[in-house]
């Protein structure tokens, strides 16, 4: 729990879309089997010990847009560091952050790629991955420092750091319906999404519960 990284903030929220729904949303969707070209949706990154959930849920949609928009011809995994260091309005990096100024950010000053823990990228995550609950060889998840804005790419990296970023359209958020937010990822590919949490989410097994969701979406490429 003392991971969790989304701060709440109405007033950030982002405009809100209402596309027209379609009538053949299929009753099961598998967006690795709809866009196999995009290895990036199949990724799982790991936060590590750092509250940096809302900006690693951020790049990861991102990434799989970029590359769904494209076509597969731009597969990228963006940097969750670049994001969480440079963008100041943001957040407070491993203290939380806001996902809507997150993709309004991507929109106007673009991010690099970076990936997962010592990853491929201009800035890979430089935070380890931890064990969040099971017993296992990797260490506890202790609290981690937030890294720094470096606005520079790994050493041996081909590219410079202006020349690496990739920005997006204009953001905007999604209907909370159910059926508004399998019509937009059906279409454009996945979302993100926060959630209230309380202290027994952990224990969680199967199930619904009525909860607040907040949707953020955005469409790709300039």
């Amino acid at each position: 729990m003392r991971l969790l990284g989304t701060v709440c903030d109405e007033s950030k929220r982002l405009q809100q879309k209402f596309p027209e729904i379609s009538n053949n949303i299929p009753d099961t969707f598998d967006a690795r089997s709809q866009w196999p070209q995009c290895p990036s949706i199949g990724f799982i990154r790991d936060q590590g010990s750092c509250r940096s959930s809302w900006a690693v849920a951020s790049v990861t949609a991102m990434s799989d847009r970029i590359c769904i928009a494209s076509k597969g011809s731009i597969k990228v995994n963006l940097s969750a560091e670049d994001l969480m260091s440079c963008c100041h309005d943001c957040g407070y990096g491993c203290d939380g952050g806001f996902p809507s100024v997150a993709w309004k950010y991507w929109e106007s000053e673009g991010i690099v790629t970076g990936g997962g823990y010592q990853g491929d990228g201009c800035e890979p995550y430089s935070i380890p991955p931890c064990e969040h609950l099971l017993p296992s060889p990797r260490p506890s998840c202790k609290r981690a420092s937030s890294p720094k804005c470096k606005k520079q790419c790994a050493l041996g990296y081909q590219k410079q750091y202006a020349a690496d970023k990739i920005q997006g359209n204009a953001p905007y958020s999604v209907n909370p319906d159910s059926r508004a937010i399998q019509n937009e990822i059906f279409t454009n590919g996945p979302v993100q999404a926060s959630i209230d949490v309380f202290n027994d989410f952990p224990d969680y097994k199967s199930g619904k519960q009525d909860t607040h969701e907040e949707l953020s979406s955005a469409s790709i490429l300039t």
